[in-house]
């Protein structure tokens, strides 16, 4: 999912370098301060420099489609990134730790990875609305996802997830969660006392018997898949 369309307009602050075949990112572009949005998605990137760490005044980077396995510890710097960050479709096992500095930060795509465990550094974005880490080989969430208290959207398709912790119950704000293709064994019961989930999606989970609780959240008009 892109939203391109939200900064469309012709400006000096918005790089749009999509599907350009570069192979490597000119260096032109480390020196384009005044930047606020950067699209290098589908350019067979396989390294992002250190001086990625100028664009101070990003709201917006796309470094989906590429050949990245590993990101510079510069990109924490950016701390006024808060619109979309995209590193979907790479080859990326780890976040540099620096990334905890993305305070602002509201939707995140790390789908599509490597990822093995789940990035530390992304539970203190707490600022999150949407968090997508869909088809990765996530075998558990750690107990601090609880400190995202403003997700709306968890999208966790595809993983090895065979439980979650119980502080899932600890986001409030959350509205729809993606289980699907999941080899879940359990579920917390704290997922039932959501007050604003709305979708519930179990579907492809074959291991899962489902808990009775999950009725009462269809009662009160949240959508549960299975």
């Amino acid at each position: 999912m892109r939203y391109y369309s939200q900064v469309a307009a012709p400006s000096t602050a918005h790089l749009n370098l999509w599907k350009q075949r570069l192979g490597a990112v000119p260096e032109s572009v480390w020196d384009r301060a005044d930047l606020e949005t950067l699209i290098l998605a589908d350019n067979d990137l396989s390294e992002i420099s250190e001086k990625i760490g100028r664009l101070r005044h990003l709201r917006m980077l796309d470094l989906g489609h590429n050949r990245l396995a590993a990101l510079p510890e510069s990109l924490g710097e950016i701390e006024g990134l808060s619109d979309f960050l995209y590193l979907h479709d790479n080859r990326l096992s780890a976040l540099p730790a620096g990334l905890k500095r993305l305070t602002r930060l509201r939707y995140l795509n790390i789908s599509e990875n490597r990822f093995e465990q789940f990035p530390e550094c992304v539970c203190a974005m707490e600022n999150l609305v949407e968090l997508r880490a869909s088809d990765n080989q996530l075998a558990l969430l750690p107990a601090s996802i609880a400190r995202l208290a403003n997700l709306r959207e968890l999208h966790l398709r595809n993983n090895r997830l065979t439980t979650l912790p119980d502080e899932i119950g600890d986001l409030k704000a959350l509205r729809q969660l993606d289980l699907r293709g999941n080899p879940l064994q359990s579920l917390p019961s704290p997922i039932a006392n959501l007050p604003r989930l709305e979708k519930l999606d179990l579907r492809w989970v074959a291991t899962l018997s489902f808990p009775p609780w999950l009725a009462q959240l269809e009662s009160r008009g949240c959508l549960v898949y299975r």
